[in-house]
């Protein structure tokens, strides 16, 4: 006859305590039928609450799922009799689906990039954080006993997300002290609770700084059989889990929370730096460079959030990338561009990925259209913080050949274009009392790009220059900067047509960098000249070439 199954989670707790609360109503004559029946009811509720969760829950993928029936079908009681384990690993240790999806949710939440993992190590819980971190993200798990790395690697082989889990074996607190020597540090560290010796690494994670700043320290196995108050127990894992949590809870560098879920999962964060410098009453210059800009540290400082943006020429190419970026940082973004069908693509992109975005037709060598473009901005949303007039054309030809007709589009879009849209931009940031713009110079208004001829440009782009210098000046003492980015020969499908594609190899061997720019080379750009990080910044040509113009 197989044992009877020791309640382990709150619910199967609520449910075994339920189950016999309404027995014994049953059973007695003297109890009211109503309350029978609410009994009833709370038993079966509780009863479905784990089936229900785990239904509405994301399924996991194929290579999790299988990992997760290895775990569960395998006799962990021979193994650990054939000595291959020290411990016998009981179910109930077993992450669970649900747990797993909530790892993944919280590596995804906190954005982490690097994680440690120390504890009971079969693999499922290693392979859900794993899928919930980017491409290059790592994780690190550290493992007494060779045996788990081997039953699990097989399947981490398998999953596209293996690749980011390295297993290190042998003393974890060895380990521990090989990556503070290394001077590694984790956005997530996931440990156990439940052994004596976890408050040393949590101690030791804390001490040496393997936490990145603002990292969380998720750690499993909180509760005991679905216990908080351990007050009368006797088990030696539920008093390592009572110290560990009253430990942590008296800590007065972290802060933390208990999710009742399943095993009990603790996130814990640290205390934040300034109430830290109070609580110990350290020697530290306590200004803004300790604390950040209003409280914010600099990656902070960059974000974008509640701002409002537009990018002309944001159909293709450097506006894309632009436009792309601006987005990601928080803004929402107007898709300026003279192709209807171009913008509402890369509008679409956006919304994809979250942002708010709009597509807008215009014409910005048309000052009717630079004016409507701007009107229909702030009718939607109020304002504009960033305007980054990027739209652009260049025609090639010898300066002896060049007619008035091609000067006169080239100006017409490039610098009196530009202008315009400076000028009706900037007068909804003047009133406003801030603004970020950003002109699309080039390269090109620093030197004479070679063998091409393109004297048009060349002229057009070095007034873009003059143009950002003198707006610069003029409009900085009233909140508004005004910056442009130059940059050098960037990787287009235009580069690759059957006129340019000769002059590649020329190129390149002007360019100290070995290659041509790519459009994601100056997104970082964009982004800092429309943050409050570059405030103090205005006028500036920001060159951004692989170093052509210095030879």
């Amino acid at each position: 006859m197989p044992a009877e199954k020791v309640p382990d989670t709150p619910v199967e707790v609520l449910v075994d305590l339920l189950t016999k609360a309404r027995e014994i109503a049953a059973s007695s004559g003297n109890v009211p039928e109503e309350l029978t029946s609410h009994l009833q009811k709370a038993v079966d509720i509780a009863s479905g609450l784990d089936d229900y969760l785990e239904k509405m829950t994301t399924q996991e993928s194929e290579p999790l799922a299988e990992l997760y029936e290895k775990t569960v079908s395998h006799d962990w009681d021979q193994v650990h009799k054939d000595g291959k384990t020290m411990f016998r690993l009981p179910k109930e240790c077993i992450t669970g689906h649900v747990e797993g999806q909530t790892l993944k949710m919280l590596v995804r939440m906190s954005q982490a990039k690097k994680i440690l993992e120390i504890g009971m190590f079969t693999g499922y819980g290693a392979l859900s954080m794993a899928e919930g971190l980017p491409e290059d993200g790592c994780l690190v798990a550290c493992e007494l006993e060779p045996y788990l790395k081997e039953f699990a690697q097989p399947i981490f082989d398998k999953s596209p997300h293996g690749k980011k889990i390295t297993v290190k074996t042998g003393s974890a607190m060895d380990t521990l002290k090989e990556l503070a020597a290394a001077g590694e540090q984790f956005d997530m560290v996931f440990i156990d609770a439940d052994k004596n010796n976890y408050i040393n690494y949590y101690n030791f994670i804390l001490d040496n700084n393997l936490l990145k700043l603002r990292g969380v320290i998720c750690v499993d196995n909180s509760l005991f059989k679905a216990k908080v108050y351990l007050k009368d127990t006797t088990d030696s894992n539920g008093l390592a889990l009572r110290e560990f949590n009253q430990f942590v809870s008296s800590d007065p560098r972290v802060e933390q929370v208990i999710i009742p879920l399943r095993d009990g999962i603790s996130v814990i964060c640290q205390v934040s730096v300034a109430s830290e410098c109070t609580r110990t009453q350290s020697e530290v210059t306590d200004d803004e460079v300790f604390r950040g800009v209003q409280g914010r540290p600099i990656l902070d400082r960059m974000r974008l959030d509640g701002k409002v943006a537009y990018v002309t020429g944001a159909g293709q190419g450097i506006g894309r990338a632009f436009a792309h970026a601006l987005g990601e940082a928080g803004a929402k973004v107007a898709v300026v561009d003279l192709d209807k069908v171009k913008a509402e693509a890369v509008a679409k992109e956006l919304s994809l990925k979250g942002i708010k975005a709009v597509s807008v037709t215009a014409d910005i060598s048309k000052s009717d259209d630079v004016q409507k473009m701007i009107d229909s901005i702030v009718s939607k949303w109020g304002a504009i913080h960033i305007g980054c007039n990027n739209a652009g054309i260049n025609m090639n030809s010898a300066s002896e050949d060049t007619s008035l007709e091609e000067w006169d589009q080239t100006f017409n879009v490039n610098l009196r274009g530009t202008f315009m849209c400076c000028q009706a931009a900037g007068r909804v940031m003047l009133k406003q009392g801030y603004g970020k713009i950003i002109n699309t110079a080039s390269m090109a208004s620093l030197i004479v790009p070679h063998p091409q001829k393109q004297l048009s440009y060349n002229t057009s782009k070095a007034g873009v220059v003059k143009l950002t210098q003198t707006l610069g000046t003029e409009w900085i003492d009233r909140g508004v900067r005004v910056n442009c980015i130059s940059p050098g020969i960037v990787d287009t499908p235009l580069i690759h047509s059957e006129s340019l594609r000769p002059l590649v190899q020329r190129w390149l061997s002007d360019i100290p960098a070995g290659r041509l720019a790519q459009v994601t080379d100056l997104q970082a750009a964009v982004v800092y000249l429309a943050s409050d990080a570059s405030d103090y910044m205005t006028g500036h040509n920001l060159v951004i070439e692989g170093g052509q113009s210095l030879w």
